[in-house]
């Protein structure tokens, strides 16, 4: 390969030889040896040019035939809330009722003096419809209310005396965001949806901040096990049930423990108008310590298919595959929204939108397109994340307002939540327009790409294996046990290996503003590094989830190796 240097006369404090590396410049990987030094790639070349930066003291890492790439970059995560989660009641572990059920009553056994039983992390795929009762928690905890979210943050499941505790009852409206699930007679049946959360949320004393900080840091650890090195949170705010993660980040980096680079999505309170826009600038302004800044804002659009909170431009279909009446949520009225976009976007402000169902992402890419003739083209590097149904008609339009794609590409795939609780309820033609990764890369769309963590698996390995084969792996989050192979789903939207790579390294590098300093491995830019213990461009696809990260590299520092 063509020798790849600086010539800054500097030593290398360690050397990776032995292997090959995915720059991210190039399609495939190349066969060279890397120096970095200072906390910078200082070389990408041949092995007997970069041992010559090499000194008694410099640390020569074998690749032993894996592959060297970026750090991961995670541009749609939750680290505080799956943090706390992980902390907590956790269920994200099991995939069954009585699962669930063990896990409750065994951490309601390990702490007698907690009033409320907080946590989360169930599937709504495990019980039929999607709904859990109150009458399964009555059974292992009748004496303490509890509150448990399930995986993708948009509902929860209570128990009576949460609910009785909260004033809930067969009276209680729907509010205008969300839906309380009910029995015969009206009375709650024990699953929130959306805004209906909030009625029995805002009774739960919330994490401490120091609980908050525990609970990033225990995230962070994770995602660094993982190759990540940098994410984007998508909400940062105050939420229920959980503190004001603004702060948690600001003391974390002043502190210096917040190690990874964080951009922090300030949350847009759908509840309010336009004159909350000062009160964002005035955090962006105030939001800068360490590695963290907060210069996006994260505003909601609509909910989640399996709910029926998505927005689409058609209505959801019934168990029959009749048209019902319920089209979805717009959680902001296209009016205020395309007001605020253009606003927000004139103040310098990134913008990462929820947008899942199809008239959701038609309604942001118009205020965008709005924006645009009003503000002009800029360089804010906007995103829409989620994209579960994409109209035809709009593919082209992410390019056209410089809007890139933020892929959560392990859901794009045949599962139980998908098969049972979406498909049915969508209609086969709507169906197929579900996560449409290659024609979106087709059209010219930048891709990025994220997890939604704890919604599902961090693990950026195994999202890339689904965003390639377009099936699951076969040891899943949340295995419900042995199930023969699924077929693709939609195998015509697979990206090549490299493009799913590079979405998650320098696709996300560039939605975080971090392109010129990381997402590449290139001489100058900071050694925010993985070590792969395998090449995956050599292995077969149905592979690449199996696929280990050894070593994780912070700015040329060592922040996880693995022990075994």
């Amino acid at each position: 390969m063509a020798e790849n240097m600086q010539r800054t006369g500097q030593r290398a404090d360690t050397l990776f030889v032995g292997g090959k590396v995915f720059t991210g410049t190039a399609e495939a990987p190349v066969r060279a040896a890397v120096a970095v030094g200072g906390g910078r790639i200082l070389a990408v070349a041949e092995e007997s040019a970069v041992r010559e930066l090499a000194d008694a003291a410099t640390e020569i890492v074998d690749l032993a035939g894996g592959l060297l790439v970026p750090g991961f970059q995670d541009a749609h995560v939750h680290p505080v809330v799956a943090g706390v989660q992980m902390l907590g009641c956790d269920l994200s572990a099991e995939h069954t009722v009585d699962g669930y059920l063990a896990v409750v009553t065994a951490y309601a056994e390990e702490h007698p003096d907690t009033g409320w039983i907080r946590g989360g992390g169930w599937s709504m795929d495990v019980f039929p419809g999607g709904t859990p009762t109150r009458a399964m928690l009555d059974a292992v905890v009748p004496d303490r209310p509890v509150l448990l979210t399930n995986r993708d943050g948009h509902g929860a499941w209570v128990n009576t005396l949460a609910l009785r505790l909260a004033e809930v009852d067969a009276t209680t409206p729907d509010p205008v965001d969300g839906r309380i699930e009910r029995e015969a007679d009206g009375t709650p049946a024990g699953t929130l949806q959306e805004g209906a959360v909030e009625l029995v949320a805002r009774h739960v004393p919330i994490a401490t901040e120091d609980e908050a900080l525990a609970g990033l840091l225990a995230a962070q650890e994770h995602l660094f096990s993982l190759g990540v090195t940098s994410w984007q949170d998508a909400m940062i705010g105050a939420f229920p049930g959980n503190p004001d993660n603004f702060g948690v980040y600001l003391r974390a980096a002043r502190e210096g423990s917040l190690r990874a680079r964080v951009v922090g999505a300030l949350w847009w309170d759908r509840e309010r108008g336009l004159e909350q826009i000062p009160e964002l600038e005035e955090r962006r302004r105030t939001g800068r310590a360490g590695r963290f800044e907060a210069t996006s804002v994260k505003i909601m659009q609509d909910g989640i298919a399996e709910n029926f909170t998505a927005g689409l431009l058609e209505p959801y279909l019934d168990g029959c595959g009749c048209p019902t009446a319920n089209s979805g949520l717009s959680f902001i009225d296209p009016k205020l929204l395309t007001d605020a976009v253009r606003l927000l976007d004139a103040s310098g402000f990134q913008l990462h939108f929820h947008a899942l169902g199809d008239r959701a992402v038609r309604e942001v890419l118009d205020a965008l397109e709005a924006a645009r003739e009003a503000n002009g083209a800029n360089d804010n590097r906007h995103h829409l994340a989620h994209l579960q149904i994409v109209h035809p008609d709009d593919i082209a339009r992410f390019a056209r307002v410089g809007a890139a794609a933020n892929i959560q590409a392990l859901w794009a795939a045949h599962e139980p939540q998908m098969d049972e609780l979406t498909i049915p309820f969508l209609g086969p033609e709507r169906a197929a327009l579900q996560y449409p990764f290659g024609d979106l890369q087709r059209a010219g769309t930048r891709l990025v790409a994220g997890s939604d963590w704890s919604v599902s698996s961090p693990n950026p390995l195994w999202g890339i294996h689904v965003a390639v084969n377009r099936a699951v792996p076969d040891e899943t989050p949340d295995p419900s046990g042995p199930r023969p192979p699924a077929a693709p789903f939609f195998p015509e939207q697979a990206l090549t290996l490299a493009q799913a790579l590079t979405a998650y390294t320098a696709g996300s590098a560039w939605a975080n503003h971090l392109d010129a300093v990381t997402g590449t491995v290139e001489p100058g830019k900071h050694a925010d590094l993985a070590v792969l213990d395998r090449d995956p461009f050599e292995l077969p696809q149905e592979q690449i989830a199996d696929v280990r990260v050894l070593r994780t590299y912070v700015d040329g520092e060592l922040v996880f190796a693995t022990t075994d």
